[in-house]
């Protein structure tokens, strides 16, 4: 990856401020959510419905967690 805090290998140096890896999580939980919707909410209970599940709810977790950090770190740069 071509930013500075993606240079490092300290996972908790790089939450919350790539901007790039945002922007990935926000492509693959648009994409995979109406997948699975449209594809396996008929049948929940498949191997493969489960699976992509599992992902789309990884993709939007840690989306989720770099948003939470994003805005904690900012809120704390203000004060």
């Amino acid at each position: 990856m071509s930013c500075d805090d993606c240079k490092t290998s300290i996972f908790r140096q790089k939450i919350g401020r790539c901007t790039r890896c945002m922007w990935q999580l926000t492509a693959l939980s648009v994409i995979s959510w109406p997948l699975w919707w449209f594809l396996y909410r008929d049948t929940p209970r498949e191997v493969n419905s489960i699976a992509l599940l599992f992902f789309c709810s990884a993709f939007s977790g840690l989306l989720a967690l770099h948003l939470i950090v994003l805005a904690y770190r900012r809120l704390r740069r203000r004060e």
